[in-house]
């Protein structure tokens, strides 16, 4: 049995799963997410918390299992209190400056790069060097955060780009020049 799919989600106050022709809804005070799962997975919720039942041992049934009772979390986990990326940019010259709802970006290229968020995603620039991104949604928060950071990577010479916060960029030694004799 999968340690993960095996486990309850419990539905905390103020949310509200709906389990309906192979669709799980998930609506809480900030979002409305919804969810199509595989049909040979059997979810249930009695408004309490929600389980994932899978019909036997086979191995595909085995890896969605864990999956889809992953994916459920992640949703109530969203609806109650969001997921958050931070982003730092370095460089001599590199920052980033909020453009109406998205993020533009000025990193060494000669054009300025501007990214719009999807909707659901909100975009802040407290300062020059930092971007935040929330949302409810972990996969879009997760996926514009590297579209932002993929805009520049961080080279490993000088460090320079956009990194998420904890980010270690593998530093490389520069060119050495041997002794002349």
């Amino acid at each position: 049995m999968s340690r993960i799919g095996k486990q309850p989600i419990a539905i905390p106050a103020g949310v509200k799963v709906t389990v309906a022709g192979g669709k799980v809804t998930v609506e809480g005070k900030s979002a409305k997410l919804e969810l199509a799962y595989h049909p040979n997975m059997k979810v249930e919720s009695d408004g309490k918390q929600v389980t994932v039942k899978r019909p036997d041992d086979n191995r595909e049934n085995r890896a969605l299992h864990g999956l889809t009772r992953a994916l459920i979390n992640n949703m109530v986990v969203g609806v109650t209190t969001g997921y958050e990326k931070k982003l730092k940019v370095e460089g001599v010259g590199f920052q980033a400056a909020q453009k109406d709802k998205g993020v533009e970006l000025t990193v060494g290229y000669a054009n300025r790069i501007v990214h719009m968020p999807p909707a659901g995603i909100t975009v802040t620039v407290p300062d020059p060097t930092t971007i935040i991104i929330k949302g409810a949604d972990k996969q879009a928060v997760g996926q514009f955060a590297a579209e932002v950071r993929a805009s520049r990577k961080p080279e490993p010479y000088k460090g320079k780009g956009v990194r998420y916060e904890n980010e270690v960029v593998r530093r490389k030694e520069g060119k050495s020049f041997a002794a002349s004799k």
